[in-house]
């Protein structure tokens, strides 16, 4: 593991400090899950908004707001009516249509069904025991998406290459519902504690980790998610993605959210 100098944890922490701020919110599509009042719409809508976040910010933020729009501004009822089967055929954002939102959509009415909410299903399937329970959690989303979609995956919803996937998408949303500092992440699940949870890492996040001195291997995958924040953990044990902000602060400013 990288052995970093005191300059390079001071950078981190001035970064993160800098960019972990209210002023954050309105440009980052974790302003739609905070919308939100009731914890089923909020795990809904970011879920949905954090598939969806890979391009170019802007577009990003008007697709997530475009896609709840569609549901009516009422995530939870929507699903719960199954309003998604009259959904019209059409792009949601880039390479993810309508027929993925159904997918997607299909599955979490039959978790919503049977749990009261996303985080008792994550203490349900036992991600909170597991060694690496975003990637657990996935695992056990996309079974219960293929049974509600006749036995097929769909990897535009969530990763189906579990053992090589970075699952940046996924574990920002974690970030989301997990951390809670007041000031950008909810904090609105208990089935998980930050210590649990992995960096975000897209093509931004892993250069800078690199430029830093942070991580060598050059694939922004899952052994280097691991690795990462593992290393990050040595300075925060309690809550290393909080560095994630200074990643995203000195790798990725405001153009982009990266991709998996």
């Amino acid at each position: 593991m990288a052995k970093i100098d005191s300059l390079t944890w001071e950078t981190l922490e001035a970064e993160a400090t800098r960019i972990n701020s209210p002023a954050f919110i309105a440009n980052d599509p974790v302003q739609f899950p905070r919308r939100f009042e009731r914890l089923q719409d909020i795990e809904i809508s970011a879920l949905l908004s954090a598939t969806i976040a890979w391009g170019n910010r802007t577009m990003i933020c008007r697709n997530c707001d475009k896609m709840l729009a569609l549901m009516g501004h009422d995530p939870y009822n929507y699903v719960m009516e199954r309003a998604y089967e009259d959904l019209p055929d059409g792009n949601i954002h880039r390479t993810f249509f309508a027929r993925n939102l159904r997918h997607f959509l299909r599955g979490l009415h039959r978790v919503y069904t049977r749990f009261g909410s996303l985080n008792d299903f994550a203490i349900h399937c036992g991600a909170p025991a597991a060694e690496l329970p975003s990637w657990h959690l996935v695992e056990a989303l996309n079974q219960e998406l293929a049974e509600a979609n006749g036995g097929c995956g769909d990897s535009r919803c969530l990763p189906l290459n579990l053992r090589t996937t970075a699952l940046k998408r996924v574990n920002m949303a974690l970030r989301w519902l997990v951390r809670d500092d007041g000031i950008v992440d909810m904090g609105v699940w208990n089935a998980l504690r930050p210590s649990q949870l992995f960096i975000p890492l897209d093509v931004h996040v892993g250069n800078t980790a690199r430029a830093l001195g942070l991580i060598e291997r050059r694939a922004n995958d899952r052994t280097t998610t691991v690795e990462l924040t593992r290393l990050l953990s040595e300075r925060r044990p309690e809550d290393p993605v909080w560095f994630d902000y200074a990643l995203f602060g000195i790798g990725i400013g405001e153009k982009s959210t990266g991709g998996e």
